[in-house]
């Protein structure tokens, strides 16, 4: 797990449309790079599902939203399409970009985020997170960080 105040590591993965995004792209605002263990599971659904029902404020606050996790650019569109999700899901099936940010695990990534600064450092880190309820949870964390 990286720490707050630590530059966040620098990642190139497709999106569900197969379209490259790196970290380094939105520096300058806030980003928040959410790990999942599996698309279309009980909790990384509610966990994308209470992201996607606050996005817009995410929106409005400047807050680019990237989910990541192991599965594939297919498994990403269908799971996005489904479920009406507005933001951004990365594949990295090699999981360097999973490791790099400590969210690796057996068999699954852990379920981890990070808050990154509009100067590329971790402002905030969630390690153990609550799926329901972590978009609000973040969204506060914005507001204060913001003040």
């Amino acid at each position: 797990m990286l720490e707050i105040k630590t530059l966040a590591p620098d990642f190139k993965l497709s999106d569900q449309d197969a379209k490259v995004h790196s970290l380094s792209d939105h520096k300058g605002g806030y980003v928040l790079v959410y790990f999942y263990p599996k698309d279309d599971t009980p909790g990384c659904t509610a966990e994308a599902c209470a992201i996607r029902d606050a996005y817009k404020d995410f929106e409005s606050n400047g807050v680019k939203v990237f989910g990541i996790s192991a599965d594939s650019v297919a498994s990403h569109r269908q799971f996005a399409e489904k479920y009406g999700l507005p933001f951004t899901l990365l594949a990295d099936p090699t999981k360097e970009v999973i490791t790099a940010y400590g969210a690796s695990g057996f068999p699954f990534n852990k379920r981890i985020s990070y808050l990154i600064g509009p100067d590329g450092m971790i402002a905030k880190v969630y390690p153990k997170v609550d799926p329901a309820h972590h978009g609000v949870e973040i969204l506060k964390d914005i507001y204060a960080l913001k003040k």
